[in-house]
């Protein structure tokens, strides 16, 4: 087993990441959110590769609230800041990023492999694989604002 020290981002992402399509519909991303159970999905173009991510959070409030249709509203409009990690980063670089843009969910890509979006870092695989030190830094500096 890889000591906790030489973890890279393949060895605690999930590798089962389902885009949606920048041009499929919020309606879309909401309901294989609800098949997939999950509360964010990574955004991919035509061309495959990352172009953001949804989460649950941003479709409620930033289109719902705001009165936009889920059904004609794009995925890619959403899009915002991207952000990603190498599948090779070690655990310090995933957890600076993540810290650092107080994100929850982080792409992982493999840069050698066609800059292909390969999984995703969510808080679930970092409590299963950092110290309860490590999670307890990363819970404050995340979810406490700048």
């Amino acid at each position: 087993m890889t000591s906790r020290q030489n973890l890279k981002a393949r060895d605690i992402m999930h590798g089962e990441a389902h885009c949606i399509g920048e041009n499929q519909s919020l309606y879309d991303a909401a309901r294989m959110m609800r098949d997939l159970d999950v509360g964010a999905l990574p955004i991919c173009g035509e061309d495959q590769r990352l172009k953001g991510v949804i989460t649950d959070r941003d479709i409620v409030v930033r289109c719902c609230a705001e009165g936009h249709d889920l059904r004609t509203t794009k995925a890619g409009d959403y899009a915002g800041r991207l952000h990603w990690v190498s599948a090779d980063a070690d655990l310090r670089e995933v957890l600076d990023m993540m810290e650092r843009e107080q994100i929850k969910r982080l792409p992982v890509i493999d840069v050698e492999g066609g800059h292909r979006l390969i999984g995703m870092i969510s808080e679930a695989d970092l409590a299963r694989n950092i110290t309860d030190d490590q999670l307890a830094e990363f819970v404050s500096k995340v979810f406490t604002p700048h």
